[in-house]
């Protein structure tokens, strides 16, 4: 059986620029970055109105089993070209951190993926380096600006904001740094998170365009002064120079599924600790050339979807048509107690015991967002049909079918029952809403989102915690909507909580203001914006020859 590194390297890729026509994209709109790789100028774009029905792939809780949701999302776009239909797929892109680390690439898999699938798993066309030189230059002038003598009134002992680098690397979570004398820099205690925890990588996914990728970089609050004042970007005259830095990586990137499906892959902030969509300006774009656009929120619906719809479809005036909650019968097995080495063996039992995890999620999109849904089992060959009979009955006991999907071996054609059933739910009347008000205060919101969305019965704050929520309402900031970093693993902030908890309280350990990005970062349990790697870390298993072909991706 070929590996999904092998089968993405035999793809036969058509050159870009055929991939843009498909998509009605004018060849005199791309950038070239090789044969199969482009980015779009979408400026010609911008007064053009939206026309395409938005079609989310979310999933239950992640596992060990794996679940696929990336891989469903290239299968359903498959298939709905397959159906004759236009179709733009648009994808987040990965993190070097957890292709090297425990998790492996995002370009999908099997016969269900993006390609160049090496390129997009590693530097693609340097998107995240950008981000984190944008991030690094105002660490580097918030320093300088201390250093020179510091005019702001800067508080060492205030300052919020951290370098990044996109690697997991915990060596670098907790730092000193400006040793070495009085040239050397002022000493201070410092750190580092993954890019795609940093702002600028959110800032540069929900802006519009350039102008306000400026304002938003203006707005990012750094630290405070003596007198705690806040201290932005702007008033160290940096977001000229980060905008500059950004000016190529805030445009979409175009590539092509292995059935040459043309595919926007832009901007990846990770669920569990930012807000987990691709670009507004990609499915801004998707939306005005396409009939209908696929696209994914990390992790489960409790972090990915609850973000794409609460704070992306809020920022961008967008909503999605249809959702799709992706669910494997292992990974339910596995939610129901059973331990990996023995999740092929039929187990109605833990099934029973697992499904509420999938029921909730369900019940979310359905009944406090107001979206249809279609439930996606990625079928494994060890599935049972009384297995599969049990998934359709307690689905439908809540009016919502189950389509069985098996891209992962056929390509779009193993998606077409899934494709139709979207097309279904996209014919349909809804009334979207979302889980809260933006007027409610900061701690209603989170309140909510844990009773509502989480399925807690409440929520206990740290001291910490408790004193800056005051201070960004005193600040004016209560009226933006909350991102919660939480364990993926879990509805509660427990990982080890599986299935459909109840009775938990959330705790909220920290909460930090991103200005820029527009929204309040509330830190629960012991969620880390900077993750380590395994003991065996993927990159040991990863190697080029000396033909410059890459093996031990996946």
């Amino acid at each position: 059986m070929k590996t999904d590194i092998e089968i993405a390297q035999g793809a036969n890729m058509l050159p870009i620029g055929q991939v843009a026509a498909q998509a009605g994209i004018d060849g005199e709109l791309l950038e070239h970055y090789g044969r199969v790789k482009a980015k779009i100028d979408t400026t010609p774009l911008r007064g053009r109105p939206r026309k395409g029905k938005l079609i989310l792939v979310t999933a239950i809780n992640p596992t060990p089993a794996g679940e696929g949701k990336t891989t469903t999302s290239v299968g359903l776009a498959d298939a709905l070209k397959r159906l004759d239909k236009n179709v733009l797929l648009c994808l987040r892109e990965p993190s070097l951190g957890p292709v090297f680390g425990v998790k492996g690439g995002a370009a999908g898999g099997g016969y269900a993926q993006v390609v160049p699938m090496e390129d997009i798993n590693l530097h693609f066309t340097g998107d995240f380096h950008a981000i984190g030189a944008a991030n690094n230059l105002l660490a580097a002038m918030l320093d300088n600006h201390i250093q020179q003598g510091n005019a702001l009134g800067i508080d060492t002992k205030k300052i919020t904001w951290r370098r990044c680098v996109d690697m997991n690397d915990r060596q670098l979570r907790n730092i000193v740094d400006g040793l070495g004398g009085r040239m050397q820099g002022v000493p201070r205690e410092d750190g580092f998170d993954i890019t795609v925890a940093s702002e600028i990588m959110a800032v540069l996914c929900l802006a519009s365009g350039l102008k306000d990728l400026k304002e938003r970089l203006s707005r990012i609050i750094v630290g405070y002064t003596y007198d705690d004042r806040p201290v932005t970007a702007a008033d160290l005259k940096a977001q000229g120079a980060m905008a500059a830095l950004l000016k190529d990586a805030i445009k979409p990137n175009l590539v092509q599924t292995l059935e040459n499906t043309p595919a926007l892959v832009h901007g990846g902030p990770f669920a569990n600790i930012a807000h987990g969509c691709n670009s507004v300006s990609a499915t801004d774009t998707a939306l005005k050339l396409a009939d209908y656009v696929v696209t994914e929120a990390g992790f489960g619906a409790d972090l990915g979807a609850e973000k794409f719809l609460d704070i992306k479809c809020r920022a961008a005036g967008m909503e999605p048509s249809a959702v799709v909650i992706v669910a494997t019968v292992k990974a339910l097995k596995y939610n129901g107690g059973v331990p990996k080495g023995e999740l092929g063996a039929e187990n109605l039992e833990a099934l029973e015991k697992g499904l509420p995890n999938l029921l909730k999620h369900v019940e979310n999109i359905t009944q406090v967002y107001g979206l249809p849904c279609v439930v996606a089992v990625n079928r494994f060959v060890n599935d049972t049909d009384a297995e599969l009979a049990l998934i359709r009955d307690r689905c439908g006991a809540l009016g919502v079918n189950v389509a069985l999907s098996e891209v992962w071996a056929k390509g779009g054609a193993g998606g077409v029952e899934l494709a139709r059933e979207v097309l279904r739910l996209c014919g349909q009347t809804h009334e979207f809403r979302f889980a809260y008000g933006l007027e409610l205060p900061l701690r209603d919101k989170i309140e909510t989102i844990v009773e509502r969305i989480y399925g807690g019965a409440g929520v206990s704050y740290s001291a910490a915690a408790s004193r800056e929520l005051d201070r960004l309402e005193a600040m004016g900031f209560g009226g933006l909507p909350v991102c919660m970093a939480k364990t993926q693993y879990s509805l509660s902030d427990d990982p080890g909580k599986l299935g459909r908890p109840e009775g938990f309280t959330v705790t909220v350990s920290k909460v930090r203001v991103s200005a820029g990005a527009g929204f309040v970062v509330v830190q629960t349990g012991d969620i880390m914006t900077m993750p380590g790697l395994p003991k065996v870390p993927a990159a040991e298993k990863i190697d080029v020859d000396e033909n410059g072909v890459i093996s031990g991706l996946f």
